[in-house]
């Protein structure tokens, strides 16, 4: 008990050498008090009479009791008197209640605490089994397994034997005095040569090793938190510098990304924009992912980082200018937002281009169909063949040429669609417009060219048919009146010559008369002759007025105005002579 108050006196610089004389005054008890709770107490008297020392040991059970500990049939005149077993008595009093009450090992406390910790702390080692705080102890294994344990460079435990208890016990109180600072309460011959050695000598000497272990374990801990501190320091230090970079790197990637979504400029062709689509599809299943993924990584590295230094007490992190994550979410929003309008366009030049290249080659194809009808037809409209042609030529020209206007104005709905096909084509911005309008023009005016020609020949073939159906009509009037005219003539020339026998007078009157009857139908005649020859003089009037190129003569007649005049002037010479 001496040894173990002088462990806590020579804190305060002193020391007792008997223990039941130097307590008498209260002064060192008082003192001891003080190191071992930590607290002051009431001020010491400083008189040397009896009075002053009870009312010092008064102060001294009285703070004792304080600390819920009953003090029994121990008085302040016994330890002023100096009475040993009252001293001590007092002593372990005051061990149990500072150095063993306030053990606690897993919900036990106090004699059992310290005893389950010994346990545990002795559990690996062999030979040692710590059951009391008497004859657990004796072979010393257990207080070096208690050093070894906790400082196991102080100890080579592999070399001790259970067979030497005093060599064991000596190493342990000499490391312990030496390495420990624990000083040598019990002799190591006592406890070999007693058969049970004092529990409380034991308890208080192992309960020095608690407090001794245990503050290096405090101071351990202590030092295993400033480094925990420092770690979460230095870990809120990284995650603040990787939040900043992976910030500034996301930032940085979208202000890249948002102008190449939002550039619009359209594509000629659909390979350069089914090229664009691919580019984004890349974009979305390749560079967009591990992104979002970052984007989530910095709000789970930032919700973490203020929750630590929420916990650390630590002010809360503010990063820079434009890297909050509400700048994150807005420039994110500007990218969704730019990423939905370079889809939606991507799809509608997808389907423009589509609907172009769908339109070129309609008319393409309508154009090809109308120019490959169209070849010839000009060169067609424009022949001659009817100034050659007969009526009946004229009339087949005619029904031709009335198929070839059906079959244009059937054409005409293609011509319209092409001139459709064009317009839209032009709405649509087809980058080839130049040309389709070059080609539409060309067949538009081609069209309104057939058109005039088809016109022209028609009137052409119409005035050539009503021409030839005039002259036609006249060469039928001059068959109808010739032919009976040239009968008469015929027979005229016949009377006119023909002999006579008459044998009376009446009979060569009677002749004489028939011939001045029929000298009267001369002028009519001659009428006749010259109505015919104005007929054939009117056709031939016709035709040097319209420069008709006659195929041919009379159809119905061959009787010619010259041999009419010819018989006329037979007639007319027979006639005088008759």
């Amino acid at each position: 008990f001496t040894a173990w108050c002088n462990s806590h006196l020579r804190k305060a610089g002193t020391q007792i050498e008997n223990i039941e004389e130097d307590f008498r005054d209260g002064l060192k008890l008082m003192l001891l008090l003080e190191v071992i709770s930590g607290e002051r107490l009431a001020k010491p008297e400083r008189g040397k009479m009896r009075v002053h020392k009870i009312s010092n040991v008064n102060k001294a059970l009285d703070f004792i009791a304080s600390k819920g500990v009953k003090l029994v049939s121990i008085g302040a005149e016994e330890i002023v008197d100096g009475n040993v077993k009252m001293t001590l008595g007092m002593i372990w009093t005051i061990i149990l209640r500072f150095a063993i009450q306030d053990i606690s090992v897993e919900e036990t406390s106090a004699k059992e605490g310290l005893l389950l910790w010994c346990q545990r702390k002795t559990a690996p080692y062999k030979n040692v089994n710590i059951q009391n705080f008497h004859i657990s102890w004796k072979d010393g294994l257990g207080f070096c397994a208690l050093i070894h344990r906790h400082r196991p460079e102080l100890i080579d435990y592999g070399k001790l034997r259970k067979d030497d208890p005093l060599t064991n016990l000596n190493t342990a109180f000499d490391v312990a005095e030496k390495y420990l600072d624990i000083p040598k309460m019990l002799d190591a011959e006592d406890i070999v040569g007693t058969a049970r050695p004092d529990e409380k000598a034991i308890m208080t000497y192992v309960s020095s090793f608690y407090h001794a272990f245990s503050g290096a374990q405090k101071a351990e801990t202590a030092a295993n938190r400033i480094c925990k501190v420092l770690a979460v320091n230095q870990e809120n230090e990284q995650l603040m510098e990787d939040y900043e970079k992976l910030a500034s790197d996301l930032l940085e990637w979208i202000r890249r990304t948002i102008p190449w979504l939002e550039n619009r400029a359209p594509e000629n062709t659909m390979q350069a924009m089914q090229q664009k689509l691919e580019d984004f599809r890349d974009y979305r299943r390749l560079h967009k992912p591990p992104k979002v993924q970052e984007k989530c990584q910095l709000e789970i590295n930032f919700n973490t980082l203020q929750t630590k230094l929420r916990l650390s007490n630590r002010p809360a992190f503010m990063p820079s200018e434009g890297k909050m994550v509400s700048d994150i979410n807005n420039a994110w929003g500007g990218l969704e937002q730019a990423e939905k309008g370079y889809e939606e366009w991507l799809l509608n030049e997808i389907r423009r281009l589509e609907r172009l290249d769908h339109l070129a080659e309609k008319f393409r194809q309508k154009a090809s169909i109308h120019e490959s009808w169209t070849d010839g037809k000009e060169a067609m409209l424009q022949q001659k063949d009817y100034e050659t042609a007969t009526l009946s030529e004229i009339k087949a020209l005619l029904k031709k040429h009335e198929a070839f206007e059906s079959d244009l104005a059937a054409h005409q709905d293609r011509v319209e669609q092409i001139a459709a096909i064009a317009q839209e084509l032009n709405e649509l911005d087809y980058y080839d417009s130049p040309s389709v309008n070059a080609r539409c023009q060309k067949i538009c005016d081609q069209w309104d060219n057939l058109g005039a020609l088809t016109q022209k020949r028609r009137e052409a073939l119409e005035r050539t048919e009503k021409l030839l159906e005039t002259i036609d009509q006249l060469y039928l009037e001059y068959a109808k009146r010739a032919a009976p005219f040239n009968n008469w003539m015929e027979g005229a020339m016949e009377d006119l010559q023909d002999t006579f026998i008459v044998h009376t007078i009446e009979e060569i009157q009677g002749l004489t008369t028939a011939h001045e009857q029929f000298k009267a139908t001369l002028p009519d005649a001659d009428k006749e002759r010259q109505a015919i020859l104005g007929i054939h003089n009117e056709v031939s009037k016709i035709v040097q007025t319209y420069h008709v190129n006659m195929a041919g003569t009379n159809p119905y007649t061959t009787i010619t105005p010259h041999e009419i005049n010819g018989k006329w002037e037979h007639v007319s010479s027979f006639q005088p002579c008759r």
